[in-house]
């Protein structure tokens, strides 16, 4: 089973957000496979990542590339195996898997601002613990993330 970590955005976009998770995963020497809601999503991260001024070099690219197997940071809308050997997985945009058993980590993001995410994001909770994952609840508080329950 997953460590599922459910990442409730109050101050900061996905785009804010993932630049500093991925570095985190890239830091300790992990590969990610980021799974986007749309294709509008998966560009505006893109660019995201590349402007990141903190960490400032994620190298990535699209799961769809040439030389996807080479990137550490693959983006993706399709819920297909990664290329990289990616054991990291960054959901956004409330996209759901079946494959979070296949990753060493999950983290789950979710706009708190928005209450169909926020009632998505516990749907997804309470099947994540219906399956028997590991799971924890991390909220943006005005000096970063902070552990709950």
């Amino acid at each position: 089973m997953a460590e599922i970590g459910f990442y409730h955005l109050t101050r900061t976009s996905p785009e804010a957000a993932a630049p500093k998770l991925l570095g985190r995963i890239l830091a300790g020497g992990g590969r990610a496979h980021v799974l986007c809601g749309s294709a509008e999503r998966a560009e505006a991260l893109d660019a995201a990542l590349w402007l990141s001024s903190d960490p400032d070099w994620l190298p990535h690219g699209r799961a769809d590339a040439a030389s996807a197997e080479h990137q550490p940071i693959l983006l993706a809308t399709s819920d297909e195996p990664p290329a990289n050997g990616a054991r990291f997985l960054l959901l956004l945009d409330g996209v759901n898997t079946d494959r979070a058993a296949e990753y060493d980590r999950v983290l789950d993001l979710f706009d708190g601002n928005d209450e169909g995410a926020t009632a998505s994001a516990r749907a997804r909770w309470a099947a994540a613990k219906a399956a028997g994952h590991s799971l924890s609840y991390l909220k943006q508080g005005p000096n970063g993330w902070e552990k709950a329950g």
